[in-house]
C-alpha cells in the first residue's frame, strides 16, 4: 500500500504572510463596514438618490479613491446600504418577535417592534419609504433590492397573520391578506403624519388603529382604552415629536 505523504509544517515566512493577509482582510472588512455605516446615516437624511462616492468620502473622512476601492460604483454603494438597512431592521423588528409564541402574540410583537423602529425613524427617516418614492418608476438593481427587502418583510408579517388564524386567534372568515395590508398601511400613514405633517398625536392614533384592526378581525380583543391612548400621545417622554 502506498504511503500517505506526510504534511510538512509551513515555513515561518509563509505563515507570516498568511497572518498578515488575514489581518489585512479583516481590516478591509472593518473599513468597508464603517463606510456602510456612514452611508446609511447619510442616506437616512438625504435619501439613496443623494448618496454619492464624493459625499460619502467627505462624511467618512476618506479619499474618493479609498471609498471607490470598496464600492466600484454608486449603484453598488446604494445596494449595500439597502442590505445593511434590511439586516438591522430584521435584527430589531423580526428576530425578537420570533421568540414570542406564534399567533396573535407574535403579530402584536411584530407591530410593537415596528413602532419602536418608527419612533426612531421619525427623526432620521426610513430608507424603505424614501427609497420607494425615489425609485418607484426607475427600473434597475437598486429598485429591485429595495422591493425585494420590503417584500420579504411584508411576507413575514403576512405569515404571522396566517399563523394567528391557524391558531384560532382570528375569525374563521378573516382575510389574512387584507389584515396584513391594513397593518402595513397604518405604518405608512404614521410616517406621513408624524414625519411630514408633524402631528403630535400620530403615535397614539397608530396604536389605536392597530387595536381597531385587531377588534375587526378577532373574536374580541380588549381594545386599548381611549384614555390610555390620549395619555400616551400627550406624554413628552414617550412622544419624540413633542420635542419639535
Amino acid at each position: 500500500m502506498p504511503s500517505i505523504p506526510s504534511r510538512s509544517k509551513p515555513a515561518p515566512a509563509s505563515n507570516s504572510i498568511r497572518v498578515r493577509g488575514g489581518r489585512g482582510l479583516q481590516k478591509g472588512l472593518q473599513t468597508k463596514q464603517a463606510i456602510v455605516d456612514a452611508a446609511l446615516g447619510l442616506a437616512a437624511n438625504i435619501g439613496l438618490e443623494g448618496l454619492s462616492i464624493g459625499a460619502l468620502a467627505e462624511v467618512a473622512h476618506m479619499s474618493k479613491s479609498g471609498v471607490f476601492a470598496h464600492f466600484g460604483s454608486r449603484e453598488e454603494l446604494q445596494i449595500s446600504v439597502i442590505h445593511e438597512y434590511y439586516a438591522r431592521f430584521q435584527d430589531e423588528v423580526f428576530e425578537p418577535a420570533m421568540a414570542v409564541p406564534r399567533g396573535l402574540p407574535r403579530v402584536r410583537a411584530l407591530f410593537a417592534n415596528w413602532m419602536k423602529r418608527v419612533a426612531v425613524e421619525i427623526q432620521s427617516g426610513c430608507i424603505f419609504i424614501s427609497g420607494a418614492v425615489e425609485f418607484d418608476d426607475r427600473p434597475g438593481p437598486v429598485r429591485d433590492a429595495l422591493a425585494s427587502s420590503v417584500k420579504v418583510w411584508l411576507e413575514a408579517m403576512y405569515r404571522a397573520v396566517v399563523q394567528a388564524k391557524e391558531e384560532g386567534h382570528l375569525k374563521e372568515d378573516a382575510d389574512e391578506e387584507q389584515m396584513a395590508f391594513e397593518i402595513h398601511g397604518l405604518i405608512l400613514a404614521l410616517h406621513y403624519e408624524a414625519r411630514f405633517l408633524k402631528n403630535p398625536n400620530s403615535m397614539g392614533r397608530a396604536d389605536q388603529g392597530f387595536e381597531n384592526i385587531l377588534a375587526h378581525y378577532t373574536h374580541g380583543v380588549p381594545p386599548t382604552t381611549v384614555a390610555r391612548v390620549r395619555q400616551a400621545t400627550r406624554s413628552s417622554k414617550s412622544n419624540p415629536l413633542s420635542k419639535e
